[in-house]
């Protein structure tokens, strides 16, 4: 019974930890464009595209951790898709051995999958561009070749393929 109620006590503590740092979080949505591990820190990095536009990369814990090792694993199965992100700030190490400076890192503390959905045409053909290698003549004649729509919202469906051609033409 006491061992019972001890093993309790360390789960009622972990959910405690887990609580309050959702609590401080930021979530906001945007598609996972990438994944990786960081060669040094091994720590996974997300590329992600908020609806807005523009790129933001978001750390996870290192890949040597449980937690970190599940959240990169978690990120990749998501890759394509547009995700619920709840993100908080942890000070850098360098911030933490000098007093007055104050560096942070961005990471994540959870992914909630929230479909394939569809981008706005200008994120999409961004996201085109960057496959083609920067070469935007690639890049339109790819779209076109595709038959995408010149405005609107592009389904994440039809932007796959495209993406993948993109890639291959720019020997990536």
């Amino acid at each position: 019974m006491r061992e019972t109620a001890t093993t309790l006590a360390f789960i009622a503590r972990e959910v405690d930890q887990e609580v309050k740092l959702l609590d401080q979080t930021h979530p906001f949505s945007a598609f996972l464009e990438k994944v990786e591990v960081e060669p040094v820190s091994r720590r996974g990095l997300l590329t992600l595209r908020p609806p807005g536009g523009g790129v933001e990369t978001i750390r996870t814990e290192q890949e040597s951790t449980l937690q970190g090792a599940k959240m990169i694993a978690r990120a990749e199965q998501l890759v394509g898709r547009w995700v619920l992100v709840y993100r908080y700030n942890e000070p850098t190490a360098a911030s933490r051995q000098r007093r007055g400076e104050f560096g942070n890192v961005r990471m994540v503390a959870r992914l909630v999958d929230l479909g394939e959905g569809a981008l706005a045409f200008t994120i999409a053909r961004e996201i085109i561009t960057a496959d083609a290698g920067n070469d935007a003549a690639l890049a339109a004649r790819l779209w076109r070749e595709a038959g995408l729509p010149e405005k609107g919202m592009v389904p994440v469906a039809d932007l796959e393929p495209v993406r993948a051609r993109a890639r291959e033409a720019a020997g990536r």
